[in-house]
């Protein structure tokens, strides 16, 4: 009997998939070290979620980890107003889902600042994860979620006003 259950437990743990195990920023972080070591005094970079909700976060946090978002995009005027820097190539970030679970780190690579009705289809495919019709639903979705946060400031969207356009790569898991 004792065998039996070694033998189960063994053909169980190679046969089945199992949802891989939530890590915290922190542990995916010292693997990605691990793994390369050349980061090993580089600080950890910030963890974050993108977007402003649950399901929108998780959906997106997927698309990276898939690599199918390879882009974000931000409103210029926030970086003015909560005086940061925009993001630079060889920045880096922990994306984690909406309850903070590690996902993934990604680099920038490349960032544009350019006015939202010049943003071009091909980097909306790239933000966007999809290329069915992505300028349509970049643009409609983008206008809606700026104009929400807009208008917490008495502001409204134009389009005119300067977008942080933010290309990166998935540098782990690989």
């Amino acid at each position: 009997m004792r065998y039996f259950s070694i033998l189960m437990f063994f053909l169980l743990s190679i046969c089945c998939k199992s949802e891989p195990a939530l890590k915290t920023p922190e542990i995916l972080w010292q693997d990605y070290i691990t793994a390369y070591p050349e980061y090993a005094t580089t600080a950890m970079p910030d963890a974050d979620f993108f977007h402003n909700n649950e399901a929108d976060a998780n959906r997106l946090g997927k698309l990276i980890l898939e690599g199918e978002k390879t882009a974000a995009s931000s409103l210029y005027w926030l970086y003015q107003e909560y005086k940061v820097d925009v993001p630079r190539p060889g920045d880096m970030q922990i994306v984690t889902d909406f309850e903070g679970n590690a996902l993934a780190i990604i680099a920038t690579v490349q960032v544009d600042t350019v006015p939202f009705h010049k943003v071009s289809p091909e980097y909306a495919a790239t933000d966007m994860g999809t290329t069915e019709q992505p300028l349509e639903k970049w643009k409609k979705t983008h206008w809606a979620f700026f104009e929400s946060f807009l208008a917490e400031s008495g502001e409204q969207p134009t389009e005119d006003m300067l977008i942080v356009c933010e290309r990166f790569k998935k540098v782990w898991p690989e």
